[in-house]
């Protein structure tokens, strides 16, 4: 029912927004000096952040030196909470913004024509068609409203340089990355006492997955089933294998036992005091926060190494998702400045945008010396990219080899996410099995907690199949079937 009444307000909302447009398209809102107002939400941006109006203001700077474009922006105040909740709130209000970040509950907004296809305006783009990765272009094609140029978000494992140096199981490690090397080296890490248990994750097994699940055949969302059909992966003998595996890293104590419980903080305070030998944590940034804590913590020798994805019936971290972008920009197609918002975000692209939302600031976050660019400390330690994060940074002064925007672990990490990039061949269920589709998953979820536990031999695997089929399953196999090409 509820459903129903936003679906209702959102067609009322559409008819609303397309007769305030009409009368808007020709006189745009404009200050008193000439400047077109671009408004835009995005998620811990906002006026009373001055950290936001300072990078907003530095923009519009950057945006009338390079480009002579007179903007001023518009920074709509998100109220605190869950964002994608807030953001529809806003929307529901009336208020539809020209530039608006989306990080989930954009598919309702889009179903109403209300979020401007993106495709002809990235095809004659002067910067930003050439950006994109591959990733990137395969949901743009499936889903060609919102834009998120960043490296494919995944996660790897990560070890003490100094630690993988005193183990004679690395080289077979790092030379054939199959199963049975994996729980050799995590072994030797506590036999030798140089942590308590192999690895830690926070919560669930899905980040084991991206290091185990291609190797055991968990390939893709949906596997052929050897009669020109697809399984599920989660009910696949392929995933039978790879539990079976994680009971025994559990039960062998090289698997965190208080990994259901431990929270993201508390796993990663494990790791930089040496209880966890391996962690996995996300490619690029977040692999650099924690070489950089690491370090800190235990010294330069501490310096992380990225191990590779586990090899065995495949090899790579995941496959992705490619079905839409799950966070990003969109234009509003009911804003009087379409053109101007996608300058900006082509803007972006350039090295001159570059120099603004990947450096920081002149003075504070980077210096020019012997004409290189040279980051500070602050850079490492607080600036972020609001925007674009390409594979190939292009300025027009080169970046100091001394002073790379990633760590060499940020790079290697990054690097070997997308060099074992797969599509995925997931697709998003229809709003009438969601219900369904989130209570096959819990099962899933606590039957998987049980068997790495010791709590329900692996051999009641088949009971769990038998029983998620009863769930919803069979009717979602079937449309798999139908869906996945």
């Amino acid at each position: 029912m509820l459903g129903v009444i936003l679906l209702g307000l959102f067609a009322v909302l559409l008819v609303a927004c397309s007769d305030k447009a009409e009368e808007e398209a020709i006189e745009p809102e404009v200050t008193e000096d000439g400047k077109t107002v671009i408004t835009i939400a995005y998620k811990d941006d906002g006026p009373s952040s001055e950290a936001s109006v300072k990078y907003y203001d530095a923009l519009e700077a950057a945006l009338k030196e390079h480009r002579d474009l007179d903007v001023e922006f518009n920074i709509v105040e998100i109220a605190q909470g869950d964002y994608a909740e807030k953001l529809n709130l806003l929307l529901y209000s009336g208020e539809i913004p020209d530039l608006i970040y989306f990080q989930g509950s954009d598919e309702q907004i889009a179903a109403q024509g209300l979020l401007e296809d993106l495709t002809p305006y990235i095809k004659d783009s002067e910067y930003l068609k050439d950006i994109l990765y591959e990733h990137n272009a395969t949901r743009l094609d499936n889903y060609p409203y919102l834009l998120w140029v960043k490296p494919i978000n995944h996660k790897v494992p990560v070890v003490r340089t100094d630690f993988l140096e005193q183990l004679t199981t690395s080289e077979s490690l790092l030379a054939d990355p199959t199963v049975e090397n994996y729980q050799a080296f995590f072994k030797e890490l506590v036999d030798k006492g140089l942590s308590e248990y192999g690895i830690t994750v926070a919560g669930d097994i899905a980040e084991l997955d991206f290091i185990f699940n291609r190797a055991f055949g968990v390939t893709s969302t949906w596997l052929e089933d050897g009669t020109g059909g697809y399984v599920y992966k989660k009910v696949s003998d392929a995933e039978k294998e790879k539990l079976a595996f994680y009971a025994e890293l559990y039960a062998g104590g090289l698997l965190d036992n208080q990994y259901l419980t431990k929270q993201w903080d508390v796993k990663e305070d494990d790791f930089y005091n040496n209880k966890a030998g391996v962690i996995v944590g996300t490619n690029g940034k977040v692999i650099d926060l924690y070489n950089t804590r690491t370090k800190a913590v235990n010294g330069d020798s501490a310096e992380l190494t990225v191990l590779p994805s586990a090899a065995g019936v495949s090899s790579g971290y995941a496959a992705t998702s490619v079905t839409k972008e799950p966070r990003g920009l969109a234009i509003s197609s009911q804003s009087p400045n379409k053109g101007i918002a996608f300058e900006i975000l082509d803007f972006l692209a350039s090295p001159e945008g570059m120099e603004l939302d990947l450096l920081g600031y002149e003075g504070e976050h980077y210096k020019i010396e012997n004409g290189e660019v040279v980051l500070t400390d602050k850079f490492y330690s607080e600036w972020f990219s609001r925007f674009w994060e390409p594979q190939t940074v292009t300025l027009d002064t080169p970046l100091s080899s001394e002073t790379p925007l990633l760590s060499p672990p940020g790079q290697a990490s990054t690097d070997a996410v997308v060099d074992t990039y797969v599509a995925d061949n997931d697709f998003t269920i229809p709003e009438e099995y969601i219900s369904q589709w989130d209570a096959m998953e819990n099962l899933y979820k606590e039957f998987a907690a049980d068997i790495i536990t010791g709590k329900v031999s692996i051999d009641e695997f088949d009971a769990f199949v038998e029983e998620w089929y009863g769930a919803g399953g069979e009717d979602i196999t079937k449309l798999a079937n139908e869906t996945v090409k």
